[in-house]
């Protein structure tokens, strides 16, 4: 087995003497923070990172627990009787829109998972300088340099949006409702 290999073979299970000094050091730290060199670096690579200018790791911490509604001041409204604020992103994809809002001249690439406690997820988030040469130059990258690839996060076209939006990475028979997606065939009526 190769490098990667063991690396991912670590990653599956991670102990807790692995984690837990790392997770301690991270909860310290800011929200959304920039990082020389990624934790993951098999999953990292096999997202698209290079270690090159113009690509930039950044570490991200959402709180969790479940979305909870603010307490109910006043009125008897069908929509007071939920709690549970049923939402459509994934954490992922809101540490993804966190690390573009702070980075706002960056573009998101892809992210992953690398840790978390009971407070917290932790997300490594891949961000790409657009107007940085070395990636007009790269043939895997270039794609993001022409302008209509902006904000790409906000319209859920990372890999993590496109799994909220319901577009489950297959193809062929038995996913013709799938696409554009779920909510556009309910809208059209197609049952």
């Amino acid at each position: 087995m190769g490098l990667y290999q063991h690396l991912r073979q670590l990653w599956k299970k991670p102990t807790h003497a692995l984690l837990q000094p790392k997770l301690i050091e991270w909860r310290r730290q800011e929200s959304v923070v920039k990082i020389d060199r990624p934790t993951r670096l098999d999953r990292a690579r096999s997202l698209g990172y290079k270690a090159k200018q113009g690509v930039v790791m950044v570490r991200v911490r959402v709180g969790r627990g479940g979305h909870k509604r603010h307490k109910i001041r006043a009125g008897r409204r069908s929509k007071n009787q939920r709690t549970t604020l049923v939402l459509a992103k994934s954490y992922q994809v809101i540490a993804e829109q966190r690390a573009n809002k702070k980075f706002h001249n960056l573009e998101v690439l892809n992210s992953y998972w690398v840790g978390q406690d009971g407070q917290s997820y932790f997300y490594e988030v891949i961000m790409i300088d657009t107007h940085q040469s070395r990636i007009a130059s790269d043939k895997n990258l270039a794609w993001l340099t022409t302008g209509k690839h902006e904000g790409r996060v906000y319209r859920g076209l990372t890999t993590a949006g496109r799994r909220s939006r319901g577009l489950v990475r297959v193809k062929g028979r038995g996913v013709e409702k799938i696409r554009p997606s779920l909510r556009a065939n309910r809208r059209r009526g197609t049952n």
